[in-house]
């Protein structure tokens, strides 16, 4: 058992989590801004299919089967031989394959290009959606006071 943290590991995880929570078509488009795809071989070709989705009750309850979600997979080589994985969500067959080139380009000498051009608008996207999201919940709050009503 490993006892260290890869950083190439934890790097790879961190993009591999960005891509897969992107909205669709959305690493396609600034894959295809950033370059021209380069020729890959087939390991898996696209697939569609369903996981199950596990929940645990307040976070740290009982895990509970809450139901299925459709993904679609595939894996494949490029020509210099980085390996690349997609995993998407639904049944984007593009979308997993646009996954898959940036995880194999993330692993040779175009990840700094791709950091900039494909990652880091994602990121920004996250970050924004997020900040929209608590600027929502944080109209809705409500501030409680109690007044002293002076009879102590």
């Amino acid at each position: 058992m490993k006892d260290t943290t890869d950083t190439n590991e934890s790097d790879r995880k961190a993009w591999m989590s960005l891509i897969a929570k992107a909205p669709p078509g959305r690493v396609s488009a600034l894959l295809d801004a950033a370059m021209t795809r380069p020729d890959f071989t087939w390991l898996r070709a696209p697939e569609t299919g369903s996981v199950m989705v596990r929940g645990r009750a307040g976070g740290t309850g009982a895990p509970f089967n809450l139901g299925e979600m459709t993904v679609t997979r595939c894996a494949l080589t490029l020509d210099g031989g980085a390996l690349g994985h997609g995993y998407v969500q639904g049944r984007g067959k593009a979308d997993a394959e646009a996954a898959a080139l940036v995880d194999a380009l993330m692993q040779t000498g175009a990840a700094d290009d791709l950091r900039a051009r494909v990652l880091a608008p994602l990121e920004a996207d996250m970050q924004q959606a997020r900040a929209a999201r608590a600027a929502k919940a944080a109209a809705t709050k409500v501030d409680f006071f109690t007044m002293v009503r002076g009879e102590d």
